[in-house]
């Protein structure tokens, strides 16, 4: 072959790779095609495509293209950088390859699986031998490695020249562009993904008060769009203050490592600011394990890989945090399904999932607040006149048609004004709240307890006849006239009660009969109780 057609074909071969780089075929389908142009265009009866795996630390054989033999012997074969380091030494390069003469390096001690072509050798200074072998670094535009390519047994029998190695280059500086660009366009189409899920979270927020539905859509999201396997919201439950599992994707919510009894205090040993990024916090489980208890539950993931790059028992944990600042649950997520360390762009989506969390959170409360309040006493949290009413009328239906009696209370603390005017509201309002603390731990939880005024309250006690409501008014009245705290001696309460249906066969009646019978108590000037006659 002449140096003109030579040269021809080296132009064709680059044209070629341009057009197979613009296609829009997948990666696998390219590399096999720049392969291919490698081996007819320019001449090389083998050429392999290595691909860096940050998961493994390694290169992977993806595509070998010529030799069938190459082909049996590497294709699936992977090699750590410990091994292809070596090969990459400054001493063997030449403008940007890597050329690496026969006799200068040790295969089989070093342990690479190498194809050597079944060629006799050639006594000549350029003539290629079986043993020598040519790599080409593909590098991101950022200058780190994306894989290798490597070519063998050329059609000329010779070692390439400088010009054969620079259109090598850029080649492999083209096959780099098809990795690159499969690699953004893969985060691309996830960060897409993730913003579609935030808008639907967000959608969602309008559309119900329910935070557990709107958190297994924020659980559903991290693990479609952020590729994270295993993903769970827990919140700190108010009564015992530990967290409490309540949406997850990839787990199950009885799965016992959620429902060990993990505090918020156990949590903030892990929220480390040197292991904080974008709102998170990522930490090798070397570093999470030691600040647990020994009865701390703790799952350790499976989906590992290796080296810098990789999840290897990672421990990730998103604090939810309300409008005091004070942490009030958290998002764990676990087993990333591409083994890989998440980047700053996927823990800020994170952070943004955490968010709208922590909204879901917030309005579900302030919306069951608002529910609440329609029926209790913003105070002393007992059920309120409105609720009281509605009661009684039940009750009285209940009552009626299943022939049983129940019983009204109505009272008031006599003793309230003058608390009120020597310690203050302040005092005056926390007096209230430790009446309402009395009537709860007083009652049966068939019973209910409102407060209807001021200081006036009233208990509806379910089939309970005068004999059974007086017991339970003399138990309130004891608890009443303990000491509250210290600063208050304690309350003189008068007491009304009526009995449904002998004291009033309808709602009206049976209240006008217990206000009666509390008036006549107040008028006695004693802490006394009285019955209708």
């Amino acid at each position: 072959m002449t140096e003109e057609a030579r040269t021809l074909g080296r132009l064709r071969g680059l044209l070629d790779v341009t057009r197979v780089v613009r296609s829009e075929s997948d990666v696998e389908t390219l590399l096999g095609e720049v392969a291919r142009v490698i081996a007819e265009s320019l001449g090389f009866r083998a050429v392999v495509i290595n691909i860096y795996r940050p998961a493994w630390d390694d290169f992977y054989v993806t595509t070998v293209y010529g030799s069938p033999e190459a082909k049996e012997l590497l294709l699936g074969d992977s090699e750590g950088w410990d091994v292809w380091k070596p090969l990459l030494d400054e001493r063997f390069e030449q403008r940007g390859a890597y050329v690496i003469p026969h006799g200068e390096f040790d295969w089989d001690a070093d342990g690479v699986k190498s194809f050597v072509p079944d060629i006799d050798p050639v006594d000549e200074p350029d003539a290629w031998h079986p043993e020598d072998a040519l790599m080409l670094p593909m590098r991101h535009t950022d200058g780190h490695v994306l894989g290798i390519l490597s070519v063998d047994e050329p059609v000329s029998g010779r070692l390439p020249t400088d010009e054969e190695l620079d259109v090598l280059v850029a080649v492999a500086e083209h096959a780099a562009l098809v990795v690159q660009g499969a690699q953004e366009a893969a985060v691309a189409t996830r960060h897409r993904s993730a913003l579609e899920h935030l808008l639907e979270v967000s959608a969602q927020l309008t559309e119900t008060f329910s935070a557990e539905s709107i958190l297994e859509r924020v659980c559903d999201g991290i693990q479609a769009a952020l590729g994270f396997q295993k993903v769970v919201v827990q919140l700190v439950d108010a009564e015992t203050g530990r967290l409490r599992p309540l949406a997850a994707a990839g787990f199950d919510l009885a799965d016992p490592v959620l429902n060990a009894p993990t505090t918020i205090e156990t949590i903030r040993r892990l929220l480390d600011q040197q292991y904080q990024v974008a709102g998170c916090f990522l930490l090798p489980g070397s570093e999470a394990e030691p600040r647990l208890e020994e009865t701390d539950a703790i799952y350790r993931s499976s989906q590992n890989g290796r080296g810098p790059h990789a999840w290897n028992h990672h421990w990730l944990v998103v604090p939810l945090y309300d409008r005091q600042g004070d942490v009030v649950g958290v998002i764990w997520a676990d087993e990333p399904e591409d083994r890989l360390l998440p980047s700053k762009e996927k823990l800020q989506a994170l952070r943004v999932f955490a968010n709208q969390a922590t909204t879901a959170v917030a309005s579900a409360a302030q919306f069951e607040e608002m529910r609440f309040l329609a029926d209790h006493d913003p105070l002393t949290r007992l059920l309120n006149r409105r609720a009281f009413m509605r009661e009684v009328e039940l009750e009285s239906s209940r009552s009626e048609r299943y022939r049983h009696a129940f019983a009204l209370v109505l009272f008031d603390l006599d003793t309230f004004k003058a608390i009120n005017d020597r310690h203050g509201h302040l005092v005056g309002d926390e007096a209230l709240q430790w009446v309402a603390s009395v009537l709860v731990a007083t009652l049966r939880r068939s019973d209910s307890a409102f407060r209807i005024g001021g200081d006036e309250f009233a208990l509806v006690l379910a089939e309970a006849a005068e004999k059974d409501a007086t017991e339970v008014v003399e138990r309130i009245s004891a608890a009443l006239a303990t000491s509250m705290d210290g600063r208050i001696p304690g309350f003189r309460a008068s007491f009304g009660i009526a009995v449904f249906p002998r004291d009033g066969g309808n709602p009206e009646e049976l209240l006008r009969a217990a206000d009666e019978a509390m008036y006549a108590a107040k008028a006695s000037a004693r802490a006394t109780v009285e019955a209708t006659d």
